[in-house]
């Protein structure tokens, strides 16, 4: 069976990611669009050749009142992912929401039970695990190739060309940096390291801004201890270029990752014992390919809402200790 998928929000992610990865994934394909304006909506349609007679959409409910759309991709700014996606899954649609998948705990929680309730998937979309060479990463080292798990480092920035993003708007949005790539570096994390190291039990975090002037985090450093004892960090930043970087370390050998973070699944990857090769494929192909098995299948997909959950779980409480007045608020 085919799975007909359609996407929710016609942004550069949807355009550029998401919609040529259902295209290109096993057992799924696009079917319609919905965007707040018809001609973005019908121009996205026609790029991707969405399949539906009636591609374009800019109202949600007709949309997901179409028998033969049977899952959604939620690609739309943070603070609309939890009513859109609630509506989807009481409609009966397996939903692939786009990371954070909400801004609050508690809005998690109800995209959790409305998925149980209408016994349907939810899955979150955090890409790069479906990067080649992490998931060879976390095979070896969960094989011990490192030995035991100490430590583990991600950063992960940009420079913004000004405060106009949709991030920085409160409406909008309630983290920049960290809600733009930080999520995705406390995903990886947590996804080597939980094996190895239990459960996150020590949060510290310290969040910049100011330069925008923007209530919104412009820099973001989050420390996490593991019940193992072990530590990690992460860095994102709107405000410079770095190289993208994920270093891990263990008591007999270290993994360090260069440029591996992003959207193309490639990168350099070196360990102790020299280069690592891996395949180069496209990581949000992998991201929907996992989505669809699991909606066809009745299975769990990899990033569940409750691992989607845990994720905003740490991001608030990390915001508590932000040092920034929006949060405190």
């Amino acid at each position: 069976m085919i799975l007909n998928l359609g996407i929710i929000g016609t942004g550069l992610i949807a355009n550029h990611r998401l919609a040529p990865a259902v295209v290109n994934a096993h057992g799924a394909q696009l079917w319609s669009v919905l965007s707040r304006d018809f001609n973005r909506a019908a121009q996205f349609a026609e790029r991707h050749n969405a399949k539906s007679p009636q591609a374009a959409h800019t109202d949600l409910d007709k949309m997901l009142l179409d028998p033969d759309l049977h899952g959604v991709i939620i690609a739309t700014p943070d603070k609309l992912h939890a009513e859109q996606t609630i509506l989807s899954l009481q409609a009966g649609k397996h939903v692939l929401v786009e990371k954070p998948m909400s801004t609050d705990v508690e809005s998690a929680s109800a995209m959790i039970q409305a998925a149980k309730d209408a016994n349907v998937c939810l899955a979150v979309a955090y890409h790069l695990r479906w990067h080649i060479g992490h998931r060879q990463i976390r095979e070896n080292v969960q094989a011990g190739i490192i030995g035991n798990l100490h430590h583990m480092r991600a950063q992960w920035t940009w420079k913004a060309p000004d405060g106009e993003n949709w991030r920085a708007s409160p409406e909008l949005a309630r983290w920049w940096s960290i809600g733009g790539v930080g999520t995705h570096c406390l995903d990886l994390i947590r996804w080597i390291m939980l094996p190895l190291c239990g459960e996150v039990e020590s949060i510290k975090s310290i969040f910049s801004s100011g330069i925008w002037n923007r209530p919104h985090d412009e820099t973001a450093l989050i420390s996490l201890k593991f019940e193992s004892g072990a530590t990690a960090e992460i860095c994102s930043s709107v405000l410079f270029e770095s190289p993208k970087r994920v270093e891990i370390y263990g008591d007999k050998g270290f993994v360090i990752c260069k440029d591996t973070l992003g959207g193309e699944g490639a990168g350099q990857i070196t360990t102790h014992n020299g280069n690592m090769a891996f395949s180069v494929r496209d990581p949000f192909t992998g991201e929907v390919e996992n989505f669809v098995e699991a909606a066809s299948k009745g299975i769990a997909p990899e990033v569940s809402g409750t691992e989607g959950r845990r994720n905003v779980e740490i991001l608030v409480e990390a915001t508590k200790f932000s040092g920034l007045s929006y949060y405190s608020t």
